[in-house]
């Protein structure tokens, strides 16, 4: 029985290390789900930039000497909620803007 203790000991160490390196904090299963966690943060980082992209060029056409006249138009009706007289107004449903 004494000769079989520090066998079964090492035994025991290497399966709790094996173990570990499949199933712990930086083991293959928790390596994959990282993998995934930064493939979404990529997608989301990408999205960030394209409404990031598309707001500058609205931002640009309010700027400077090339001021588009038909965006500085819908800018201060938006902010100011006003409309026309001879203008037809639909309101949208609360979530379903066209723009933010």
């Amino acid at each position: 029985m004494r000769d079989a203790v520090l066998p079964v000991a090492f035994a025991a160490l290497c399966g709790y290390f094996a173990w570990d390196s499949q199933q712990g904090d930086f083991g293959l299963v928790a390596r994959e789900q990282k993998l995934v966690d930064i493939a979404q943060a990529r997608m989301a980082l990408t999205k960030a930039e394209a409404d990031r992209a598309a707001l500058e060029r609205r931002v640009a056409g309010l700027r400077g000497d090339r001021i588009d006249r038909d965006q500085l138009d819908e800018r201060a009706r938006t902010l100011l909620n006003l409309v026309g007289k001879d203008e037809i107004v639909i309101p949208y449903e609360p979530g379903k803007r066209l723009f933010q």
